[in-house]
């Protein structure tokens, strides 16, 4: 297979560098196309203001300057490479995508601008633990990318609707430990924590966006409930938003 990968943590980043290098001793045909620096949870954020310039290895990987994912991607499939890829795959990313956490994701987002263009997608996340070490072998990202392995054929297999992607999180365990894979859907998470105010050496006030909020619903069918309980979680998602069952109940009141 012809295959896109890209990620929100960056070129350099050990997840996509593992993701890459598994799927290629696994005789598929990979491009890297990825932000040149970490833009976790830069969402479906296009660059329009500014022109977007691009570096390209030796190797034929790419790495966009200032992009974002959806920026990486959009390229890729729109003029930048004239390769017809037959699949998107962004990740492996350094921590959890669950519940809430699509919505702000850059991860999701450059496997939801793939389906947009449209290519069948797959995002997909590894659960390390907090203060866990990407670059020291504390995380098995040889786990995830088995697990994206094993999910290509049966992409081929079955009709995924349009606009839809696959968000795959992976529990951070040796895979002889995994219990298997669960089909879920989103969970949901409290209120990310305050923000962390504090002083730079000039005395100006900077402040730190709060860490993630705990999970609310994990209850069985969630992706919270399966990765607790040693399952990589599988969620289909879309982009379409609409509240459709609040739709007949405004028609009648507005």
């Amino acid at each position: 297979m012809n295959i896109l990968v890209s990620n929100d943590d960056g070129f350099h980043a050990a997840g996509i560098q593992f993701l890459a290098k598994a799927l290629r001793e696994a005789g598929h045909h990979v491009t890297i196309v990825a932000p040149d620096r970490n833009r976790s949870a830069a969402s479906s954020c296009l660059t329009l203001v500014d022109p977007l310039r691009v570096h390209k290895f030796e190797n034929g990987d790419y790495t966009i300057i200032a992009g974002t994912p959806a920026d990486c991607v959009h390229l890729a499939l729109n003029g930048l490479l004239e390769t017809k890829f037959d699949l998107v795959v962004s990740g492996i990313n350094h921590g959890a995508n669950l519940g809430d956490d699509v919505v702000y994701s850059g991860t999701v987002a450059a496997a939801l601008e793939g389906r947009h263009l449209p290519l069948p997608s797959i995002a997909v996340s590894l659960i390390g633990p907090h203060g866990s070490n990407y670059l020291t072998g504390d995380c098995h990202f040889d786990t995830a990318a088995k697990v994206v392995l094993e999910l290509l054929p049966k992409m081929a297999q079955i009709a995924i609707p349009a606009n839809q992607v696959l968000n795959v999180n992976v529990p951070n365990l040796p895979y002889a430990e995994l219990k298997g894979m669960k089909i879920t859907r989103l969970g949901t998470r409290s209120p990310a924590a305050e923000i962390v105010k504090q002083q730079d050496p000039r005395g100006l006030n900077i402040y730190w966006i709060g860490a993630n909020g705990k999970a609310v619903d994990e209850s069985e069918g969630t992706d919270f409930y399966a990765v607790n309980n040693g399952f990589v979680s599988i969620t289909p998602i879309q982009p379409d938003m609409t509240a459709h069952h609040s739709i007949s109940i405004l028609q009648e009141s507005l």
